[in-house]
């Protein structure tokens, strides 16, 4: 089945028209692995092609999304766009691609829109034809109805008129066609054809009123059925339980379960989701509501499909938390709650478990743009003066820099990236756990299959470990996130990194316009 169809400027007011008669739909939260992020972000190669992904999901589905594409360098001279399944058959069986189409400002930035006709776990694929030769790109992207669409008044009542005279017309059809059907031209129906005529269009009427009846009460079950795929899809809750003082059990608050429009439900199993980082799941516990404390841990998955996080030192005080999980066919999640934690004196974290502690998040913002580290070192956010706005594509750089001010040398991967990055309004409206690469899992980045050679899971994530497997000394002391900041608001950025075999993380606050 083709996800992607070719967009038409001219058709785009008869296309939003038929999506809102189509769709009669229950307002929505934003998902994607992330709460409150519905754009996606991305930074890779496509063969020598240095490219900027952006892509804008539709708020409803289906719906025309909009992808961005900016290439690092003018040697790029086509690109085009089309939308696949990330895995299964349908990962092979490309559509027709799209073109995009080429700034008249900036010959860089390419944009395309593209049809998003279902849920689920798809890719973005991308060619790119240039002075280098032909090269792809694909992109994981997880597909979901984020805002309801709802019938203008307006619109409603032209609709209803219409469809209400059409049916009733048929009344006065078959009672012409009863009476006048036998009679001689020029001659005048019989009394007895006229009797039948009246039978048969009551008798129409009451067909009419029933067809009615039972078109109102599908159009309401398809709308019905819309809205709980759109709730489904939204962040499910996480149910927390502290057991023997410091052990913290979390598991899904009820069946986590993937909707379809049509067809049975898929169940997300416990037992298999694919590990992101090394881990099955990425745990948060930010302090609320200041974020003065944060901890990133990694729970151990227990035989019953709950995760078990062995606590380390916490202090007591209400904590959200947010638990990253990637389920079988690369579509993520995120599980959100509330937990009220006494004085916790667990162990001493080890691995890749963080913490981080510092000031509540205060109005207004120092926006600070260096942060200590605990050993004297520091990281810069190398941002310009501007103030930052919203749904805008931009990369967050950080330099990592020694007590003097010198570049350091002793990075290394942490959980094979550069760094990681939790991004978090002070609402807690947004949350976002990203990497150099963007906010895509990479977990699911590795079940893309770019070219239509036979590549297992398992080999495209061996291929992305040996990628990020430098030794310290060949990490640069620089980084950047692709990313845009979803709303505006205030938000507070912790950005970790590892030295020296040692978790480091530093907090920057930012306004968003």
């Amino acid at each position: 089945m083709n996800l992607s169809c070719t967009f038409n400027p001219e058709a785009q007011p008869a296309m939003r028209t038929l999506s809102k008669i189509v769709f009669v739909l229950l307002a929505s939260t934003f998902l994607y692995a992330h709460v409150g992020n519905p754009d996606i972000y991305y930074e890779g190669d496509a063969g020598p092609y240095h490219l900027f992904v952006t892509v804008r999901l539709p708020k409803a589905i289906p719906g025309a999304g909009e992808v961005e594409v900016r290439s690092a360098s003018p040697d790029v001279q086509t690109v085009q766009a089309m939308l696949l399944h990330l895995t299964g058959p349908g990962s092979t069986l490309s559509p027709a691609p799209n073109a995009a189409q080429r700034s008249k400002d900036d010959p860089q930035f390419f944009v395309s829109n593209l049809w998003f006709l279902e849920f689920g776990a798809l890719q973005l694929r991308i060619e790119v034809d240039g002075s280098k030769g032909k090269a792809e790109l694909s992109v994981p992207v997880a597909s979901f109805a984020r805002q309801s669409l709802s019938m203008d008044r307006g619109l409603r009542g032209i609709f209803a008129f219409f469809f209400i005279f059409l049916t009733l017309s048929i009344v006065p059809i078959v009672g012409a066609v009863v009476r006048e059907s036998g009679v001689a031209p020029g001659a005048a129906p019989l009394s007895s054809n006229r009797w039948r005529s009246r039978i048969v269009m009551v008798i129409a009427l009451i067909a009419a009123v029933v067809v009615l009846q039972l078109n109102r009460n599908w159009w309401n079950a398809q709308a019905a059925t819309y809205a709980r795929t759109v709730n489904l899809l939204k962040p499910p809750q996480a149910e927390t339980t502290l057991v023997n003082g410091s052990r913290l059990v979390i598991r899904p608050a009820g069946r986590l379960v993937f909707p379809r429009l049509s067809g049975k439900d898929r169940e997300v199993k416990m037992s298999e989701l694919v590990s992101d980082h090394g881990y099955l799941m990425h745990l948060f516990l930010i302090a609320s509501p200041g974020m003065q404390r944060m901890w990133h841990l990694h729970p151990a998955r227990a035989e019953d499909g709950s995760f078990v996080a062995q606590l380390p030192p916490i202090a007591a005080g209400e904590y959200q938390v947010f638990a990253d999980i990637l389920d079988k066919t690369g579509f993520p999640w995120t599980l959100v709650g509330k937990i009220n934690l006494p004085e916790i004196n667990g162990t001493a974290m080890a691995g890749d478990d963080s913490a981080w502690a510092g000031v509540p998040l205060a109005v207004p913002l120092s926006e600070m743009t260096v942060a200590q580290l605990p050993d004297g070192a520091h990281i810069v956010w190398e941002r310009s003066g501007a103030p930052v706005k919203a749904n805008v594509s931009a990369g967050l750089n950080f330099t990592v820099e020694a007590k003097d001010g010198t570049p350091v040398h002793d990075l290394e991967p942490y959980m094979g990236m550069a760094a990681h990055a939790e991004v978090v309004c002070s609402d807690l409206s947004v949350f976002a756990h990203i990497h150099p690469a963007g906010t895509v899992p990479m977990a699911a980045l590795s079940l893309v299959r770019v070219d239509t050679t036979a590549q297992s899971p398992a080999r495209a994530m061996h291929g992305m470990t040996m990628q990020m497997s430098h030794s310290s000394s060949s990490l640069p002391f620089s980084f950047s996130f692709a990313y845009g900041f979803p709303h505006p608001g205030d938000y507070r950025i912790f950005v970790q990194i590892k030295r020296s075999g040692q978790v480091q993380t530093a907090a920057f606050d930012v306004n968003v316009q």
